[in-house]
């Protein structure tokens, strides 16, 4: 590794090294295709608004017959849905061939990437279309004034905001590669923009299908199942879009404590499903969980099994599916919702993680033990809480129900972010062991793929390194190569079986050679760390081999050092501060922006009396 710190601005404009970003052949072929693409949209948009093509409204026209909700809904929605799967199918593949083969020869030499890219184009599309769709009137009371005779609903401009800040999210990753290499996790603040954007677009199409109910064309016409149905997808695909972030545990290879899986789960839980419950009515959050499951199920077994990657299992819901139906016959469901979802938020953070820990521990890598509880119930009980109130504000909004004034909504959104904040700051607070190493001892197995495989027998010191109870003590084998001929399609995790003490044995064969990166990991409480048993020789980042002789003491390093080989700090200190700075205020203008949404929804109809399932009585 250099020791000289480089320009920023050198970087930038440097070709891409393998470890770092994009080639710029490849960085200019994908600008190009996308500036393309945009003009011939933007050319499509002129032409409608200027009225010289009538065959958009029609199409528009004749999805809102069927919905019975205006063109700028119907339309758009259709889009919406039919394309979220795609970006969703192409990032549990981007992630499984992460942990499979590694890092990516470019943008284009990953598949993955164009399904997301298409996923989150048209996602932005679609939000697009909703704001150009409307000519000859306004789009409801919400609608935001653009120019002097044209409006946008709110759902459609939250769709368009929350797709293109995903979008920017694929040259900024770009750039954050290129400053601070591959920062192989998905919790890379980059890469957190590209999931979020996408998880968050769905309140967005929620908000514009609840404007298309109060401006029903028809309101005579009741609601059938097919409405039912597109509302229910909507918040599957939000229970899907929220729990992405804690994809990382879904594989096994989580970079962070394991309390934090509980705690995501509670946020995502809570948040959809009592807000469905509230808009769907009875029994509507188990519909949820079965469509998400055959979601999850479906792609699991399609990038496991068809494109040969690594499978990942994930969390099931119906705990916390269960609590929000059986606390749902008590009256604060109707008389004072929020604080129904604060009562219901604390069940799911209680009796609904414990349920959820019953499916964790049969089929998740590591279950969760007895000695985290105490720390995952500080964690969990207060994000409940939080996103079970943020959680009935937006079913209140969707059943068109009055909001708290001004002050109080606001004062509870930046408090749920703040609860949010800290508990994530505290589970990723670790520790580093001082002077602990391990001795390894490896006995040679059968070979598998031509290569070595081994066990391991493993004596840790100090003695006392780790309690009775830690989270894991691993070996994790990955990114050794997709396919049926790779043991686990590139990812093998062996639970290690303890002796004594300090004392722990292989309970299978990893491989240690070819492109395998094997490790040793430990986490107990807040120490987490790592050593290496087998690196590869790996000339694209001037990294070293780490060889596997039969046996060796090493010393355990910070973990990230070992799994994010290709991570860069040839940087000054202050920049990747400031770069995760710039992400954070992104993401939070765009949380602002979708509470900004809702409030405007729900204040501008309920100030003229209308409800979701009345037209209005003057036109807007």
């Amino acid at each position: 590794m250099a020791t000289a710190m480089t320009d920023p601005a050198t970087i930038l404009v440097a070709q891409g090294a393998e470890g770092g970003g994009a080639a710029l052949d490849q960085v200019a072929l994908m600008t190009g295709a996308a500036a393309v693409v945009g003009a011939v949209l933007l050319w499509v948009a002129y032409l409608h608004r200027t009225r010289r093509i009538t065959w958009l409204r029609r199409l528009a026209d004749f999805s809102g017959r069927l919905m019975n909700r205006p063109g700028w809904v119907a339309l758009p929605i259709a889009m919406f849905l039919a394309t979220i799967l795609t970006a969703f199918l192409g990032f549990i593949w981007d992630v499984s061939l992460h942990v499979g083969k590694g890092r990516d020869a470019g943008p284009l030499a990953n598949p993955a990437h164009y399904f997301i890219l298409v996923g989150l184009f048209f996602l932005f599309m679609a939000g697009m279309l909703a704001v150009i769709l409307p000519l000859d009137e306004k789009p409801g009371r919400a609608a935001v004034k653009i120019t002097r005779d044209w409006y946008a609903p709110v759902g459609g401009i939250l769709i368009a905001g929350a797709g293109l800040y995903a979008l920017i999210g694929f040259p900024l990753d770009d750039i954050w590669h290129r400053l601070f290499g591959q920062d192989v996790t998905l919790w890379g603040p980059t890469h957190l923009m590209l999931i979020g954007g996408a998880g968050l677009s769905l309140i967005g199409v929620l908000l514009l299908e609840l404007e298309g109910r109060y401006n029903r064309p028809d309101p005579e016409r009741a609601d059938g199942r097919f409405l039912w149905a597109i509302q229910a997808f909507a918040f599957g695909g939000l229970v899907i879009g929220l729990s992405v972030f804690g994809v990382e545990f879904d594989f096994g290879v989580e970079q962070f404590r394991l309390v934090l899986q509980p705690m995501l789960i509670v946020f995502a839980a809570t948040i959809a499903l009592i807000s469905a419950r509230l808009t769907l009515g009875a029994l509507s959050t188990l519909v949820l969980v079965a469509f998400a499951f055959a979601v999850r199920y479906i792609v699991a077994v399609l990038v496991g099994t068809g494109f040969e990657a690594p499978r990942n299992v994930f969390p099931l819901y119906l705990g916390a599916a269960i609590v929000v139906e059986l606390l749902a016959v008590v009256p604060l469901i109707r008389r004072r919702p929020l604080w129904w979802g604060a009562l219901t938020g604390l069940g799911v953070a209680t009796v609904g993680i414990w349920l959820e820990s019953l499916w964790v521990e049969r089929v998740f890598v590591n279950p969760w033990v007895g000695g985290m509880w105490p720390e995952l119930l500080a964690m969990a009980v207060p994000v409940g809480v939080a996103g079970g109130v943020i959680g009935a504000m937006l079913g209140t909004v969707l059943r068109g129900e009055a909001l708290p004034r001004p002050a109080v909504r606001r004062g509870l959104v930046v408090a749920a972010v703040v609860i949010a904040g800290a508990a994530t700051a505290n589970g990723v607070i670790i520790r580093v062991p001082e002077n602990a190493s391990a001795t390894v001892a490896l006995t040679d197995a059968a070979p598998e793929q031509g290569g070595r495989m081994v066990t391991a027998d493993i004596r840790l010191a100090p003695a006392d390194l780790i309690g009775s109870d830690p989270e894991w003590v691993e070996i994790l084998a990955w990114q050794g190569g997709t396919g049926d001929d790779s043991p686990g399609h590139g990812l093998v995790v062996d639970k290690l079986r303890r002796v004594a003490d300090d004392h722990f044995v292989s309970t299978r064969p990893v491989p240690v050679h070819g492109t395998w990166k094997t490790v040793l990991r430990l986490q107990d409480g807040r120490m987490q760390s790592a050593l290496p048993i087998f690196m590869p020789l790996d000339r694209g980042i001037d990294a070293a081999e780490v060889p596997a002789p039969e046996s060796f003491t090493r010393p355990f390093v910070e973990e990230i050092s070992v799994l994010q080989r290709e991570r860069s700090f040839d940087h000054p200190s202050w920049l990747i501060g400031l770069a995760s700075l710039v992400v954070l205020a992104c993401s939070l203008a765009l949380i602002a922006a979708m509470g900004w949404g809702a409030a405007r929804v729900n204040d501008r109809y309920l100030a003229a009396g209308c409800t979701p399932n009345h037209k209005p009585t003057v036109e807007p």
